[in-house]
């Protein structure tokens, strides 16, 4: 019988199979010898796709940043607008947290992450935001929502009641790993409230009163 015939090698394929061993072992365990493993081809064949193992990583990176949400700037008022975008956001990097640490070093060349920050920037000045305070907030969020998705606060404490007995404030800490996605969600949420809380009040203080024209200087 003759051999059933290999799965076409693709950009796609490739870039879901990285995806795939960068959630399971981390940044640092993808190698293009490793991936043309997964992939049952030998590593040169990667090349008629991607140049270098850099190129690879940033379409991966890109793959997750595309599955974010924009779409509420322009249907929802500026501050609804980041929050929906900031919930998606963070619901992109926590089903990858591996890749965090790369797609944090900012958009590069990636189309999906150049379109996100033009929407973002974009909805902000177009409410009246200044140029250079519309950078500060799409950073400020950006940092805040990758801070949140490398990690759990909840899962940095054990089950185990006999750790904390020298910590009388601490005598429920082992319970909150039982409790990670509520706890982590909770703080996430808080955290978001309290960002947009005072950048609405800037704005009422700053930019609601002022000409549209004005306000973009």
């Amino acid at each position: 019988m003759p051999r059933p015939r290999q799965a076409l090698l693709s950009r796609e394929r490739i870039v879901t199979t990285a995806l795939a061993l960068i959630d399971a072992d981390g940044l640092a365990a993808l190698s293009t010898r490793r991936l043309a493993a997964a992939l049952g081809v030998q590593g040169p064949s990667l090349y008629n796709h991607f140049a270098t193992k850099d190129e690879i990583l940033d379409a991966v990176a890109d793959s997750v940043t595309a599955t974010v949400d924009v779409s509420a700037f322009g249907r929802y008022d500026w501050c609804e607008a980041l929050r929906r975008w900031a919930v998606s956001y963070r619901a992109a990097l926590a089903a990858h947290p591996n890749i965090v640490p790369y797609l944090a070093q900012g958009p590069g060349r990636r189309p999906a992450a150049l379109a996100m920050a033009d929407a973002v920037y974009g909805g902000l000045v177009r409410a009246g935001w200044p140029p250079a305070r519309a950078t500060h907030i799409g950073a400020a969020l950006r940092y805040y929502v990758a801070g949140s998705a490398l990690g759990s606060f909840a899962r940095g404490f054990v089950e185990d009641p006999a750790l904390y007995a020298a910590h009388p404030h601490l005598s429920q800490a082992h319970r909150l790993a039982g409790h990670q996605r509520s706890v982590d969600e909770g703080a996430f949420v808080l955290g978001l409230d309290a960002l947009l809380h005072g950048l609405a009040a800037e704005y009422e203080r700053t930019v609601a009163g002022l000409e549209p024209a004005t306000a973009r200087e």
